[in-house]
């Protein structure tokens, strides 16, 4: 109940705040709205793009099988077979990621080690692909230098420990 009484009860407070001083509310509401539009029209070039990629690579099964084909290197890592395609399209896409965590679930259950796996993969890995591009592509930034880099290394150590936790917890 309190829950849902928290963003009324802020609106009002930041409403009494500004009526309080002196702020004419509806022409800053309509500047952030205009400027959240422009932010909008900025990102979607690249959102576009970057959806249509993932989209292109997961249906022509190059995901899967570049999944493969890094199997080896990820099963050093402890990182199951099941997961391979899992690795490489999350830091692109967080839906195409819950997707493929949903099919190794569907696939080999719930609560087998390839399950868990993906599970904590999910929450502990970041879309950084897709998040470098939305940033990089609102500041029209066109050299993302040590950033992308250092994101892929964050989650391949996100799905390493992902791997190794499993493994501790759930023997």
């Amino acid at each position: 109940m309190m829950m849902q009484a928290v963003v009324p009860l802020l609106l009002c407070l930041i409403c009494g705040y500004a009526l309080a001083h002196g702020v004419d509310i509806f022409p800053v509401f309509l500047r952030g709205a205009r400027k959240g539009l422009e932010t909008v029209l900025q990102i979607l070039p690249t959102l576009i793009a970057l959806l249509t990629a993932v989209t292109m690579l997961r249906a022509s099964g190059f995901i899967d099988l570049a999944g493969q084909a890094v199997q080896p290197v990820l099963a050093f890592f402890g990182i199951p077979e099941e997961c391979a395609a899992l690795v490489l399209l999350k830091p692109l896409s967080g839906s195409g990621g819950l997707a493929l965590g949903t099919e190794i679930m569907k696939t080999c259950g719930v609560d087998s080690e390839a399950g868990r796996i993906a599970a904590v993969m999910l929450g502990a890995s970041e879309t950084s692909i897709y998040t470098i591009s939305m940033y990089c592509g609102y500041l029209s930034m066109g050299r993302t230098r040590y950033a992308i880099p250092a994101a892929l290394l964050a989650d391949l150590t996100a799905f390493a420990a992902s791997a190794y936790f499993v493994r501790i917890l759930f023997g």
